[in-house]
C-alpha cells in the first residue's frame, strides 16, 4: 500500500474514531483501525465489538491495499507533523509514514485479523426507517440524560427505540428507575410491526458526533435507520455506524406516565432553574435533595445539611389547591430543565410519594417523570 493524505482530513477522521477504538487491551487488535485504501475510494473502520464506524477517506492512493494502524499513536502523530503526510507499507507489519522532514516507523497489524463488518444485521428481513438528523439529535438529546449508566437492571442502560407503523410514529424513551424521559415524533417510517428496541447509551451517545444540529438539504441530513435481528445501522451520508443491541424486555414505560395528577403548577424554567441552583448548594453533594413546599400562591425551596447549614429561597407561583411537601434529588430536576427550551415548564403532581410529571407548556410530545425522595 502506497498512498498520499492531507493532514487536515486524516485528522478529521481519526479524531471520529478515538471513542470507538478499544482502550483496554483486552484485543490488541481493537486499538488499531482498518485503512482500506483503493483508487476507487477508500475507507477507515473502526470497532469495540459492540460499536463500529465506517467512513470514507479521501486518500491519494498510488497503490491499493489495506492494513490495522494503531488509532491513538497514529491520531498522535497527524495532530504534531504540520504537512501532508504519505506512507507506505512494509511487509503488512509496519507503516512507515512521513511529513516534511519528520518520518515515523509503526508497527501495525494484519488486516486479516480485524473484525469483519457483518455481511447482515443478524438475518431475517431488514426493516428501514428514515428520519431527519436534526430531529434525532433532539430526541437523543431529550432522552440520553435519563437513561441508566452500569446498571445492574441492563436493559436500562439504553434509550428505548418504539416506532408504531400503525400511526408512523417513533418514540424514544430513557430511564434509570428513578427518572423517564420520553419524546415522540412522526416520523417516514417502512417498518411493518411495531418494535421495541434497546440501543445502547455508549452508541447512542457516539452516535450524537455525526447527526448536524441544524436542518438542510444533502444525505447527511437525513439518517436512514436499518433494523436487524441483533445490530442497528445508521446511514448519514457516507458514514455509517453499526451498534450492537441490548437483548432484553424494556420495561412498559407508559404506565409509570401519571395520567391524574390534580395539583399543577406552571412556572418559568430559568427562574426555576437558577433557585434550584442556588438551594442545592446547601445540599449533601451526592443526594442534591432538596424540599419543595407548595401552599397558596407560592412555591418554598428548602435544603439543608447538618455539617454545612442550610438554604431556603420562595418562588410565587399560581397555585390553590391543598400544601403539598415533596423531596426532590434536584439534579435530576436540572437535569429535565435543562433538556427543555420553553419559557415555562408545568409540573403536575399528586401525593409526597407518586411520580411527578413535568412538561413544556403547550407541548404534548415530551414528557418526564421524576419519583421523589423520602424526606
Amino acid at each position: 500500500m502506497k498512498g498520499r493524505v492531507s493532514k487536515d482530513e486524516l485528522q478529521e477522521k481519526l479524531a471520529n474514531i478515538q471513542n470507538i477504538v478499544e482502550k483496554k487491551n483486552t484485543m490488541p487488535i481493537l486499538s488499531h483501525f482498518l485503512l482500506d485504501a483503493g483508487k476507487k475510494g477508500s475507507s477507515i473502520i473502526a470497532t469495540d465489538i459492540e460499536t463500529a464506524l465506517r467512513e470514507p477517506i479521501d486518500v491519494e492512493v498510488e497503490k491499493e491495499g489495506k492494513i490495522c494502524i494503531p488509532a491513538r499513536k497514529m491520531f498522535e502523530i497527524v495532530r504534531e507533523v504540520d504537512g501532508d503526510l504519505s506512507f507506505e507499507t512494509v511487509d503488512e507489519q509496519w507503516l512507515k509514514v512521513r511529513s516534511g522532514a519528520s518520518e515515523f516507523k509503526l508497527a501495525c497489524l494484519p488486516h486479516g485479523d480485524f473484525p469483519a463488518w457483518p455481511s447482515s444485521l443478524g438475518g431475517g428481513d431488514i426493516e428501514e426507517m428514515t428520519i431527519d438528523a436534526p430531529v434525532l439529535l433532539e430526541m437523543i438529546e431529550k432522552t440520553i440524560y435519563a437513561a441508566g449508566e452500569s446498571d445492574t437492571r441492563y436493559t436500562l442502560n439504553g434509550l428505548l427505540f418504539h416506532p408504531k407503523p400503525e400511526n408512523k410514529s417513533f418514540t424514544i424513551v430513557g430511564t434509570d428507575g428513578h427518572r423517564l424521559a420520553i419524546i415522540l415524533r412522526q416520523i417516514d417510517s417502512k417498518v411493518k410491526d411495531e418494535k421495541k428496541i434497546i440501543v445502547p447509551r455508549k452508541a447512542v451517545s457516539e452516535l450524537r458526533r455525526f447527526l448536524p444540529a441544524e436542518t438542510g438539504e444533502g444525505e447527511e441530513h437525513s439518517v436512514k435507520i436499518s433494523i436487524g435481528e441483533k445490530h442497528l445501522l445508521f446511514t448519514i451520508g457516507t458514514i455509517q455506524f453499526l451498534t450492537r443491541l441490548i437483548e432484553g424486555t424494556y420495561p412498559n414505560y407508559e404506565n409509570v406516565i401519571p395520567q391524574s395528577n390534580e395539583k399543577k403548577i406552571s412556572i418559568g424554567r430559568d427562574t426555576f432553574t437558577k433557585v434550584l441552583r442556588r438551594v442545592s448548594v446547601m445540599s449533601k453533594e451526592r443526594a442534591s435533595a432538596v424540599r419543595v413546599d407548595l401552599e397558596d400562591n407560592k412555591m418554598t425551596i428548602f435544603s439543608s445539611s447538618p455539617d454545612l447549614g442550610e438554604a431556603k429561597e420562595e418562588v410565587p407561583v399560581d397555585y390553590t389547591g391543598d400544601k403539598v411537601t415533596l423531596g426532590f434529588n434536584a439534579r435530576y430536576v436540572l437535569d429535565v430543565l435543562n433538556a427543555m427550551t420553553s419559557d415555562k415548564v408545568v409540573l403536575e403532581m399528586q401525593d409526597p410519594l407518586s411520580p411527578v410529571l413535568v412538561k413544556e407548556e403547550g407541548n404534548e410530545d415530551y414528557k418526564c417523570v421524576i419519583m421523589p425522595m423520602r424526606i
